[in-house]
């Protein structure tokens, strides 16, 4: 064989090994990749079906009850309320009455099974879709 095929052979392998590579990290990116809906959205069936997705809003007032190890609460962009369920610990910020990020699946039924629960950490803080489907609901005439 010539220099110059072994070159090209070597050339395509490398080629095929990072093709390989990269098809195999956008794979484990795709499937952990969460995209952000308001709880609107949700009510209005544009939320992933079979997919992990986030919910962000503020935790409605008088909705928070403890089951066993189950928490349940409402999650809502003062426009539309989504049920929660949450087995776990709770963050020390998470209240009724602030803002909050769950993730999770959404069910057959419309409940909302969270795996993970964010609170906001200070007091001006809020995920960016957040504060923006608050503003919009409030724009919209809802009352916080």
């Amino acid at each position: 064989m010539k220099p110059r095929h072994k070159r090209a052979l070597i050339i395509i392998g490398a080629l095929a090994a990072i093709g390989i590579a990269a098809l195999f990290i956008l794979n484990a990116l795709n499937s952990n990749i969460a995209l952000y809906v308001t709880p609107s959205e949700v009510a209005s069936g544009k939320s992933p079906k079979g997919q992990a997705f986030r919910i962000g809003g503020l935790v409605k007032d008088g909705s928070l009850k403890r089951d066993e190890l189950v928490v349940h609460f409402v999650i809502t962009d003062l426009v539309k309320d989504i049920p929660v369920s949450y087995k776990g610990i709770l963050p020390d910020l998470f209240k009724e009455g602030k803002g909050a990020v769950v993730q999770g699946r959404l069910e057959p039924d419309g409940q909302f099974v969270a795996s993970e629960v964010l609170a906001k950490h200070d007091e001006n803080y809020m995920p960016p879709e957040a504060k923006q489907a608050l503003e919009q609901a409030q724009k919209n005439g809802a009352k916080p």
